[in-house]
């Protein structure tokens, strides 16, 4: 059995589960999520708990197993308590704002860049360098904050760019440390 598979999905306090003809639908506090499940996979709601079987073991259904446990479980997660990613941006200049729902990034391009939150998606500014993605789709939070990183990622000389809290950029020496560690050494 699969170890991520065979474990059980607690239900919290608030959450509704249904398991319909290959569909689970979570309803919580915070909204309502569904989803499509493989045939292979057999969903169970009983008792508080939910578990997941499969009705073969071989490697696609055991793969398959693990997906839809850990995708249940962050459905559970989500409509209960959400998710939510922090960015950071660093360098002179850089800030964003909020116009109404809408994001605005200025990150040194010659026009400031709006995002337009998604169904289920919130941004939060917190002073001008950070930024907070909310929502209840652990899957869709994380893709709107690497789309908004991508617009300027954090360059290895000066560390200037957008990066998630917490995150280490490796830098770089740069041409001048090069330079005098060869005069040094003579040519």
């Amino acid at each position: 059995m699969s170890r991520i598979g065979k474990a059980l999905i607690e239900i919290v306090k608030g959450v509704e589960v249904k398991s319909i003809s290959g569909e689970v639908q979570v309803l919580g506090p915070k909204g309502k999520l569904s989803i499509k499940i493989d045939p292979r996979i057999i969903v169970a709601v009983k008792d508080g708990t939910v578990s997941l079987s499969r009705e073969k073991d071989d490697k696609d259904c055991r793969a398959l197993h693990g997906l839809y446990r850990a995708l249940i479980n962050n459905m559970v997660t989500g409509v209960s308590v959400g998710f939510e990613k922090v960015l950071e941006l660093s360098g002179v200049g850089y800030r964003a704002a909020l116009s109404g729902k809408n994001l605005t990034v200025s990150v040194g391009h010659s026009h400031p860049i709006e995002f337009t939150p998604e169904a289920g998606i919130t941004f939060v500014v917190e002073g001008t360098n950070k930024i907070k993605i909310q929502g209840i789709d652990k899957g869709q939070v994380g893709q709107i904050a690497a789309i908004i990183r991508l617009v300027r990622e954090v360059e290895p000389y000066k560390g200037k760019g957008i990066k998630y809290a917490g995150e280490i950029v490796r830098r770089k020496a740069g041409k001048a440390a090069k330079s005098a560690g060869s005069a040094a050494g003579g040519k």
